[in-house]
């Protein structure tokens, strides 16, 4: 498997990245701000049997270790294999493999500055792909299956904020909703919209000549407002970007985060049919 350094760095440090990570595409090196450490909050339990988990993946095209990360991502969604868990999986394309042979079409450099601020609470020397991030509380390689399975099972055994999400609807290229919640501290609420699913033939870079599948592909990525709840019927609009057309299935993703460790406190995701 390739690596790449998109900055030069020194020997050491690369040995002592790649030791800690183990695979992985490498880019931007940076001193990490580290989070501040809070007293820890219980919040309310969501009622069932299975916990909702957000799954974060940190992919791009250009990379030629994702495509076995985006294959494993999809079958977490498809089969749920984590005990205990709900998956609820979002693909965020970074951008900084763009200029190394191919421009991934679902790439966004808000992707890139969100993982850059996880690679800042982890205290990573520098962000790579393919990375999952579990609940913004755990990291690991995304085509790691047991590492990936261990993360997602922990966080299930967390307490969350129950989220619900009514009346979405779909027009004028933006979906709708009203969020429900259960009582939480102040906290940061934040809406995806994804399509349910993208298929690419790959031309050029390190993928070349190779058909690729992605699930939950992150077309739009917003904070709603910082707030406090319950919240009781918030009415939400989250938009496609411009010159965007929809599938015929996308996603809307909700989840709260805390502001300052980033760790996702309530997760809640409704599929929406188009035409």
């Amino acid at each position: 498997m390739k690596h790449r350094l998109l900055n030069p760095v020194t020997l050491a440090a690369v040995i002592a990245i790649c030791i800690l990570l183990g695979t992985g595409a490498f880019t931007r090196v940076w001193t990490p701000v580290h989070a501040a450490i809070l007293t820890p909050v219980v919040h309310a339990s969501v009622d069932g049997r299975s916990q909702p988990v957000l799954v974060e993946l940190f992919t791009s095209e250009g990379c030629s270790s994702c495509p076995p990360a985006d294959a494993l991502l999809g079958q977490l969604d498809t089969e749920q294999f984590a005990a205990g868990a709900q998956a609820i999986v979002l693909s965020e394309h970074v951008s900084y493999w763009n200029d190394l042979g191919w421009h991934d079409p679902f790439s966004s450099q808000a992707f890139t500055d969100r993982q850059n601020e996880y690679g800042s609470r982890f205290s990573l020397s520098g962000v790579y792909t393919p990375q999952a991030v579990v609940d913004g509380e755990y990291e690991v390689v995304g085509s790691d299956r047991a590492k990936l399975v261990h993360a997602v099972e922990s966080a299930a055994t967390k307490p969350k904020v129950l989220i619900s999400l009514e009346d979405v609807r779909w027009s004028d290229n933006a979906v709708t909703a009203q969020v429900q919640t259960g009582a939480f501290p102040k906290a940061i609420l934040m809406a995806a919209l994804a399509d349910d699913s993208d298929r690419s033939s790959v031309l050029r870079g390190e993928n070349q000549g190779r058909d690729l599948r992605h699930v939950a592909v992150v077309r739009t990525l917003i904070e709603i407002r910082k707030t406090a709840g319950p919240l009781d019927k918030l009415p939400i609009r989250i938009s496609l970007p411009a010159g965007a057309h929809p599938q015929s299935k996308m996603r809307l993703v909700v989840f709260l985060t805390d502001g300052h460790t980033g760790h996702v406190l309530g997760v809640a995701m409704q599929a929406i049919p188009i035409g």
